[in-house]
C-alpha cells in the first residue's frame, strides 16, 4: 500500500510543509540516496503534493514510484521555460528510474550554414552553439542528402575548405578548382565573386530550407526581369535556370494544406511500454519533412501525457523555424499546453525579434483532422518497426512476476497475459457508469480502456449493473473489437461475480472471473461460498489492487465528467435559444456554470456568438439588463 505523507520520516514531512509555491524542477530519492525520478511544475508544493494523495487516486507508475519517495530536492527557476529545460537536461544526465525515457537526438544529422564570410553548407552529427546557422535534426540521413544534393544543383556554392577572407582571397592564396570550370562555383577564392553577392544566395538558400519556396520564385523572377531588362542575359538565363530547379521541388513537395499555413503536426502511438511520436513539419502548406521520437519505461502513461513529453523533448532540441501553429492528437493539461507555448514563443521571439503567440489545437473534424490522421498513422508504423528492432536486439520487456502468479495461486488454465477489470460507479443510482480497464503483461494499456454509460435499469443495482456492462463486453460490438481476455476481475463480492459468470455462461463463453472486494482485500470466486485471501507480500495481489484502483478512478473521473455535463446542461439549456450543441462547446471551453456565470459579455460573444452571448449573460445578470 502507497505511503502517505504521515508514514513518510519526519525529515521528508518538513521538506514538504516549506515547498515553495514558485516554478521550479523536483528530485526524488529513494532510501538509498538515488533519483528515481525528475519533474517539472508551475506550482512546486502543490505538485509535488499531489504524489502523497490517498492511493486510490494514483494509478499505474506513480502509484509505485509514490512508496519508493524517500527524500525530495527542489530546484526553483524564474520561469516555466527555465524549468522545462532544466527538467530535459537533468533527465538525460541521471536517467531517473521513473521517467520516461526519450531517444535523446544528439546523434542525428543537421544541416548547417557557417557563419565565414563565404559560408559553407555541410551535414554534421555535432550540434555546436558557434553563431552558425542550424537546420533540424532530421532522422532520415538521406532525405538531408537528397536536401543537399537540391541546393548544390540551384545554387553555385563553394565546396571547398578553404578559410576565405579579404586577406587571403586578395594575396592570390588559393586558385579555382575543377567545380568553377563546370559552373558550380563563381570563384569566390580568386575574388571573381563577391562577399554580398555570396550572402544575397545564403539568404535565399535559407528562405528554401525554411520552406519559402514561393517567395523565393517571386523574388528570383524580379531579379531575372531586371537582368533582362539591363541587357544582362546569360546571368538572366542563369536565374530562369534556377526558378525552373524550383519549380520542380515546390511540385514534389507533397501539399497537405491549401491554406498555405507554417503549422507542426503531432502524434504518438503508444505500446505495453514503449511508444513513438511523430512530428510533420509544414511550411507554406507544404510537408517538408517529418521527425520521430521514441520513447520506452512510458507503461502506465496516457498518451496524452507522452504527446506532452514528445513535443516539449522535440520543440527543446529543434533549430528549426517555429510554426505558427500546432495541432495535437490528444488535449494535454492547461499547465502542459502553457508551458509548450511559452518555450516556441520564446524561440520564436528570438528568431523574429518580436513577440508572437503560438496556436494549439485538437482538431476532430476537416482537413486538420485529416493530417492527424496521416501522422498518427506514420507513428503508428513507426512504433511497430521500434518493437520489431528492439526484439531483434533482445531489449524486449522482462516479465513481470504478477501475472505467473496470479495463474498459481488461482489455479488459472493459461498464464493471465491479457486481464480486464470493471468498476462501477454512480451517486444515489443517478448518473450510473461503468469502466473497463485492461493489462497486458501486468501493464495498463490504455488504448483498450473502455467506460459505459448503463441504461437498462433505475436505481441503485449494482447487480444489474454488472450485468449490464458485462453483456455489452463480451457480447456486443467489442467482443469483436478487442481481444478476448485471459482473466475478468469484478470489484466486488460473491454477487457481482455471480452477476459476471451468468452472462458469461449464458453466451457460451469460459473465461476465469473473480471479484476483489475493498475493506479486507478478499478474492471471491463463483458460486464458492467463502473468499479467500492472497499473502499481503504477493505480487498477485499487488497486481489485483492495481487493477481494482485504476478501474475504479476511471470510472469515477467518468462519473464526475457527466455529473458536471448534466448540471451544465440542466441549466444552460433552459435558456432559450441555447441548445445541448451550445451547452457541451461551453463546458469543454470554460470548465464549470460558475465560470460561464461570471464572464462578461465580450468573453460569452467570443465563445458562444453575439446572439447567444446576449441571452445567457441577460440569465446570469438580470440586474444588469434592468439599469
Amino acid at each position: 500500500m502507497t505511503e502517505t505523507i504521515e508514514t513518510k520520516p519526519a525529515s521528508l514531512q518538513e521538506k514538504l510543509t516549506t515547498l515553495p509555491t514558485s516554478p521550479g524542477v523536483y528530485q526524488f530519492r529513494n532510501r538509498a540516496g538515488k533519483v528515481i525520478y525528475v519533474g517539472k511544475a508551475k506550482n512546486l508544493r502543490n505538485r509535488v503534493h499531489s504524489y502523497f494523495r490517498d492511493p486510490r487516486q494514483l494509478s499505474g507508475k506513480t502509484l509505485v514510484l509514490a512508496g519508493h519517495i524517500a527524500d525530495v530536492e527542489v530546484i526553483i527557476t524564474s520561469s516555466e521555460v527555465e524549468a522545462l529545460i532544466l527538467e530535459n537536461n537533468l533527465i538525460k544526465e541521471l536517467k531517473p528510474r521513473y521517467n520516461v525515457n526519450l531517444k535523446d537526438d544528439k546523434t542525428y544529422p543537421y544541416l548547417v550554414i557557417t557563419s565565414e564570410p563565404f559560408p559553407r553548407i555541410f551535414i554534421t552529427r555535432h550540434l555546436k552553439r558557434d553563431g552558425s546557422t542550424w537546420f533540424g535534426p532530421y532522422t532520415e540521413a538521406g532525405q538531408l542528402r537528397s536536401i543537399l544534393d537540391l541546393i548544390g544543383s540551384i545554387f553555385p556554392l563553394r565546396s571547398c575548405r578553404f578559410r576565405l577572407t579579404e586577406e587571403t582571397v586578395g594575396s592570390g592564396k588559393y586558385k579555382v578548382c575543377l567545380d568553377y570550370h563546370i559552373h558550380k562555383c563563381k570563384g569566390p577564392c580568386e575574388g571573381l565573386q563577391s562577399e554580398g553577392e555570396y550572402g544575397e544566395m545564403i539568404d535565399e538558400i535559407v528562405r528554401l530550407l525554411k520552406g519559402r519556396t514561393t517567395g523565393l520564385v517571386c523574388s528570383l523572377t524580379e531579379k531575372m526581369h531586371a537582368h533582362a531588362a539591363a541587357l544582362r542575359f546569360e546571368a538572366a538565363a542563369e536565374i530562369r535556370s534556377q526558378i525552373d530547379s524550383l519549380k520542380r521541388y515546390g511540385e514534389r513537395q507533397k501539399v497537405v494544406s491549401l491554406d498555405g499555413a507554417d503549422r507542426d503536426v503531432l502524434a504518438v502511438a503508444a505500446g505495453d511500454d514503449d511508444a513513438c511520436a511523430v512530428v510533420f513539419t509544414i511550411r507554406e502548406g507544404k510537408l517538408l519533412g517529418s521527425r520521430r521520437i521514441c520513447m520506452n519505461n512510458t507503461g502506465g502513461e496516457s498518451e496524452a501525457a507522452l504527446l506532452s513529453k514528445a513535443a516539449e523533448n522535440y520543440y527543446l532540441g529543434t533549430v528549426d523555424p517555429m510554426p505558427d501553429e500546432i495541432l495535437l492528437q490528444h488535449g494535454i493539461s492547461d499547465d502542459e499546453e502553457e508551458g509548450l507555448k511559452a518555450l516556441v514563443d520564446e524561440k520564436k521571439q528570438k528568431e523574429h525579434g518580436r513577440k508572437s503567440s503560438v496556436r494549439i489545437i485538437v482538431p476532430r473534424i476537416g482537413e486538420k483532422a485529416h493530417l492527424l490522421d496521416m501522422c498518427g498513422s506514420n507513428a503508428r508504423h513507426h512504433l511497430e518497426e521500434y518493437l520489431i528492432q528492439k526484439q531483434k536486439r533482445g531489449e524486449a520487456a522482462r516479465e513481470t512476476p504478477g501475472p505467473r502468479e496470479l495463474m498459481k495461486l488461482l489455479h488459472l488454465p493459461k498464464l493471465p497475459e491479457r486481464i480486464e477489470c470493471f468498476d462501477n460507479s454512480h451517486l444515489q443510482g443517478t448518473d450510473y457508469v461503468s469502466s473497463m480497464v485492461t493489462f497486458v503483461h501486468g501493464k495498463p494499456k490504455k488504448s483498450d480502456y473502455r467506460k459505459f454509460r448503463l441504461r437498462s435499469f433505475e436505481g441503485s443495482d449494482d447487480y444489474a449493473a454488472m450485468e449490464e456492462v458485462i453483456t455489452r463486453r463480451y457480447t456486443g460490438s467489442l467482443a469483436a473489437e478487442l481481444p478476448m481476455p485471459d482473466l475478468i476481475v469484478v470489484d466486488g463480492g460473491k454477487g457481482q461475480v455471480n452477476s459476471a459468470h451468468a452472462v458469461l455462461s449464458a453466451a457460451g463463453l469460459n473465461m476465469p472471473v473473480i471479484g476483489l472486494a475493498k475493506r479486507l482485500e478478499e478474492v471471491f470466486m463463483p458460486h464458492v461460498s467463502d473468499p479467500f485471501n492472497l499473502p499481503k507480500t504477493s505480487p498477485a495481489l499487488k497486481l489485483l489492487q492495481q487493477l481494482r484502483d485504476e478501474a475504479h478512478r476511471f470510472a469515477v473521473t467518468y462519473h464526475r465528467k457527466l455529473r458536471t455535463e448534466r448540471t451544465l446542461q440542466t441549466e444552460l439549456t433552459s435558456i432559450a435559444g441555447i441548445g445541448e450543441t451550445t451547452a457541451e462547446k461551453l463546458l469543454r471551453h470554460f470548465g464549470s456554470v460558475d465560470r460561464i456565470a461570471a464572464l462578461s459579455l465580450e468573453e460569452l460573444d467570443a465563445a458562444a456568438g453575439k446572439n447567444r452571448a446576449e441571452k445567457i449573460f441577460r440569465f446570469y445578470h438580470p440586474e444588469e439588463e434592468r439599469e
